[in-house]
């Protein structure tokens, strides 16, 4: 299996002005080709610095992709630093030259002497057209490397990407093996709680087992190497039935699942429609299920004038609403401590509980929408299984 590293190119990463999803988005197309991805680094609009970082990506991985810094300005200087990493120069390119021209052209524009600079690539680069862009992409083969060079405009990298890269690396590299990943989401248990369960597969070599913990949720992450997808799919399969075995209801989905989905269809499953009052949450109960679109949610209810508890509220919501579910969330911090107090009334069963939280209090909320969501899928998922 060839490894690879990708290193994302711009000041404004490192001062953290744009975040950086490129990296996000080329670590996962590489993983389904069966790349290994080695590490992934950040570099801001230096020459030097560049061409040091890529001479220490070229020792340890076959390919390195780079984004960024292809534009130009006086600080986009990544061409002149991937020519210095390989030992090489830059060359015009009269035909790109024209190519960039001709674009101004097209957009009403003359292309000034600062566009010009687009059209050098390093001596014997292979040259990726940009069908999006005025910046030329390249790949300088070594004999050992084949250093990518992206736009940092997502755009143009995800085109570049999928109509240039991702042929050449099934034609240049031995791509003979497949990694696929598999997400399984659980929700009413603590990390710590779901590692004794499976700790032991954890240890595994092929597939691997980690796990991520945060706010409510735990998600298991599968990843499986094959010779190709079929049995990479068996390994994941055959595993997580076995994790299943183990966690039962706590996994309410896997790969794209997500809470309020679930929980929502779980209450739509038994005919029921959902209403939602919250306190101090900045609405994110609210935001959550309405995404969803679905006719069931009827929205968010006004609080009832004079009542001090959201119990009290969804006891007077519940009076005058027409859903057949209201959801109560409240969150108060007092002392650093936030208390979460969650009310569902159901037309089978009514559900109250509180949470001390000591963790930070912007994550409150989220886990208080989380913890209110599970609740509401487990009512709704016994109601039916008793049926």
């Amino acid at each position: 299996m060839p490894t690879a590293e990708i290193i994302a190119i711009g000041t404004e990463l490192l001062l953290g002005e744009i975040a950086d999803t490129n990296t996000q988005y080329i670590a996962r197309t590489i993983r389904d080709l069966g790349i290994g991805l080695y590490r992934t680094s950040i570099v801001g609009d230096n020459k030097d610095r560049i061409a040091t970082i890529v001479r220490e990506a070229m020792s340890r991985s076959e390919i390195i992709i780079t984004t960024g810094g292809l534009g130009p300005t006086v600080d986009d200087p990544t061409r002149e630093a991937l020519a210095m990493s390989a030992d090489t120069h830059l060359v015009f390119h009269p035909e790109l030259w024209e190519s960039i021209t001709t674009r101004f052209f097209k957009a009403g524009r003359v292309a000034g002497d600062n566009q010009k600079q687009q059209a050098y690539i390093p001596q014997n680069a292979i040259v990726l057209n940009n069908p999006v862009g005025t910046a030329p992409a390249f790949i300088i083969k070594t004999n050992k490397n084949a250093i990518i060079s992206l736009p940092g405009v997502p755009a143009e990298m995800k085109t570049i990407l999928e109509q240039s890269v991702i042929p050449y690396l099934k034609q240049n590299f031995d791509l003979t093996e497949t990694l696929k990943v598999r997400i399984l989401h659980t929700s009413g248990a603590g990390e710590g709680w779901i590692d004794e369960k499976i700790s032991d597969l954890e240890k595994l070599i092929n597939p691997t087992v980690g796990l991520a913990a945060h706010s409510g949720i735990v998600d298991i992450r599968i990843a499986a190497m094959a010779d190709n997808n079929e049995k990479a799919e068996e390994l994941i399969r055959n595993l997580e039935i076995e994790i299943r075995s183990r966690l039962g209801d706590y996994i309410y989905g896997s790969d794209a699942a997500t809470l309020e989905k679930t929980a929502l269809e779980a209450a739509v499953g038994r005919g029921w429609t959902v209403s939602s009052v919250e306190y101090d949450t900045a609405g994110l109960l609210y935001q959550r299920l309405s995404t969803l679109q679905n006719t069931a949610y009827l929205g968010a209810s006004d609080y009832p004038p004079n009542l001090n508890s959201i119990k009290e509220i969804v006891e007077a919501i519940r009076r005058d609403k027409n859903a057949d579910v209201i959801l109560g969330l409240s969150v108060i911090i007092k002392d650093n401590i936030s208390l979460i107090h969650i009310v569902i009334h159901t037309p089978i069963t009514d559900y109250e509980h509180q949470v001390n939280y000591s963790g930070h209090p912007q994550n409150a909320p989220i886990l208080g929408v989380n913890l209110i969501l599970d609740r509401l899928r487990r009512i709704a998922m016994n109601a039916n299984s008793s049926n």
